[in-house]
């Protein structure tokens, strides 16, 4: 006969929850589940360790008398007032992972005798938007007009990138949990977030957003940085929360990819989306959000042109999907910068290769494939 045991049904319910469930919607995914929390039947060890598993939940939780407090590591900015500041599973498991990789860098940095970045809280909140702008600029050697040289917004994009990783930022490009395609993270839960370091600060970029989304969340971030401050946010419709730091960050954003002047002269003598957006190398949606600021549009005009324009993004990148190539999505999702650094690590005996596959999510073959992929 099989042992069964009792678990408190406030566990179970906190767990599902916590996993991003309703419980209705769980009972599909695992039945059983309802039968324990209608008192119908009693749970096995092993459907417990199953259960567990499909919570992604550590095994020894469920027997906890009550659900544990679990703070977020880093404020977390919701566009939509009333929503809790709490974030799924997935957004919560993706900041963790960053952070323990971070902490490695930064004590291997130091050790390893590097200096403190100047640029990280330079500024504050209260600091002139202007000035921020330009230390930004002349930290990344980008002047005003940088990206009107550029063919289009990816090409912006990938100069951006590079140069900010050139000044000791780690840029993570990514939409998943670690490697596991089986768990997203929404860009509706989370557009970004970024963990402000002296030594190693890191950026998360949702990569299933628009590549020119992608553009002024990059931006965002590095305000974030220039004023000391992590944070992650879910930036609804283009739109900053209602916190001072986000909306400062999101002024810093706009001001550095579409300039006041030079928006107002160029809207002067075009009102076309699209043209003005080639001209800036941004997206139509931050064109029109630029518009919306300085009160060419109104608000109902620009939510129409938004709501209309994601969805034929999305439909149109759904209709691309491809398997890709897994190397060049690791690269992204990595940094090549970390997994180069974390192989010197591992060279020089400063650390084992089982922590270097926890601290990469990568194992054995694999890892060391990717090793010999970027030629490290």
């Amino acid at each position: 006969m099989r042992t069964t045991v009792d678990v408190n049904n406030d566990i179970i319910y906190w767990a599902i929850s916590r996993a991003g469930y309703e419980p209705k919607d769980f009972y599909t995914l695992y039945p059983k589940t309802e039968d324990w929390l209608e008192r119908n039947k009693k749970p096995t060890l092993a459907q417990l360790k199953k259960f567990s598993h499909k919570v992604h939940l550590p095994f020894g939780y469920l027997f906890l008398d009550q659900p544990p407090e679990e703070e977020m590591p880093i404020p977390y900015y919701r566009t939509l007032p009333g929503e809790s500041n709490e974030v799924n599973l997935n957004v919560r498991e993706t900041i963790l992972t960053l952070q323990k990789r971070q902490d490695w860098l930064r004590d291997f940095l130091i050790k390893n005798g590097h200096d403190p970045l100047d640029y990280v809280g330079r500024f504050s909140r209260n600091s002139q938007i202007g000035s921020v702008i330009q230390d930004i600029r002349k930290s990344l050697g980008l002047d005003v007009k940088w990206a009107s040289h550029l063919s289009n917004w990816q090409a912006a994009l990938d100069q951006l990138a590079e140069r900010v990783e050139d000044n000791g930022i780690i840029i993570v490009f990514n939409s998943v949990v670690g490697n596991n395609t089986h768990r997203p993270v929404s860009v509706e839960e989370c557009r970004g977030f970024v963990l402000t370091d002296e030594y190693a600060p890191f950026m998360f970029v949702n990569s299933a957003d628009s590549k020119s989304a992608q553009l002024f969340t990059i931006v965002h971030e590095l305000a974030h940085i220039w004023i000391g401050e992590s944070a992650g946010f879910d930036f609804r419709q283009l739109q900053p929360a209602n916190n001072d730091i986000e909306k400062f960050c999101d002024r810093v954003a706009a001001e550095f990819l579409v300039p006041e002047q030079a928006f107002r002269e160029a809207w002067s003598h075009n009102q076309d989306f699209k043209i003005l957006a080639k001209q800036f190398k941004v997206s139509q949606i931050v064109i029109a959000r630029r518009a919306l600021d300085l009160g060419k549009i109104n608000r109902d005009t620009f939510f129409e042109f938004y709501n209309n324009h994601i969805q034929q993004h999305f439909q149109k990148k759904k209709s691309q999907e491809s398997g890709g190539d897994f190397y060049a999505t690791l690269r992204k999702r990595l940094n090549l910068t970390f997994i180069s650094t974390v192989n010197r690590a591992v060279r020089e005996n400063k650390l084992l290769h089982r922590d270097a596959y926890e601290l990469t999510g990568l194992r054995g073959a694999t890892y060391e494939s990717a090793i010999t992929e970027y030629q490290l």
